[in-house]
């Protein structure tokens, strides 16, 4: 007569060897018997990661859909919406938002020794180490390169040109404007030194929406109207409902 502790042993070996059994699967994505999913697949929806069809949000996903018209935070203003082929326009219609003091300049030359330096040189003149291996890479201080204005410059960081590669995925449009500014440095003498040449406002500056990089659409900060400071009892130029004590007329 069998052992009572070899027939449990018994059972449990067999019920050991078919979940082992039934957990193996020719399938390579298929885990077979999982112990407590619930451990691996959250049960709450995870925006980032998705499983099954959801009923509950549109198109059956869980990450919304952000409402039509949004922009995401940070990147106001970040599409000027110019063709990449389009360079000359981008020179009449861009406009560097953000004045030219020191700091600001200085801000450029940091980001130019990181974005730029190492195929346009510490100079500009192309001699950065990977320029001098592929050469190709202009002198700023020579020919049509010495007239670059900023929105020519703004718009090849963004898109690239010739055997640049487009940086504006990488370099956000404030950080573009800046490096626009030092540019203009390398420009006239090859020289850091010439950085003072430059600088156009030596005090401090009231915030605006283009100087806290909120602006909606390109443009020019030093002549742009202060924005904010409507008076609640002053007329409109553009009169529509209301009176003239309370900013309009009929």
């Amino acid at each position: 007569m069998m052992s009572l502790s070899l027939k449990y042993g018994l059972s449990a070996a067999s019920l050991v060897l078919s979940l082992g059994v039934a957990s193996c699967t020719p399938e390579a994505g298929d885990p077979g018997v999982e112990y407590a999913p619930e451990m691996y697949e959250s049960i709450p929806y995870e925006p980032l990661r998705q499983l099954t069809f959801n009923s509950v949000n549109s198109f059956g996903i869980n990450e919304r859909t952000p409402a039509t018209g949004t922009v995401p935070r940070g990147k106001l203003a970040y599409f000027d919406h110019i063709p990449k082929d389009s360079v000359r326009i981008a020179e009449r219609t861009l406009h560097n938002p953000y004045p030219y003091t020191k700091a600001n300049v200085e801000e450029g030359q940091v980001l130019f020794s990181r974005y730029c330096q190492h195929c346009h040189g510490e100079k500009g003149d192309g001699m950065g180490p990977v320029g001098m291996k592929f050469k190709g890479v202009p002198n700023y201080a020579n020919g049509a390169y010495k007239t670059m204005n900023d929105g020519h410059i703004f718009h090849v960081i963004e898109w690239g040109r010739n055997r640049m590669m487009p940086h504006g995925s990488q370099v956000n449009p404030e950080e573009r404007w800046k490096i626009a500014m030092y540019v203009h440095v390398l420009q006239i003498n090859n020289d850091p030194a010439d950085l003072p040449k430059v600088v156009k406002v030596t005090g401090p500056t009231p915030d605006t929406d283009a100087t806290m990089g909120n602006a909606s659409v390109m443009t020019d900060g030093n002549n742009q109207k202060a924005e904010g400071k409507a008076g609640s009892h002053t007329m409109s130029n553009a009169p529509g409902q209301g009176n003239e004590g309370r900013n309009g007329s009929m």
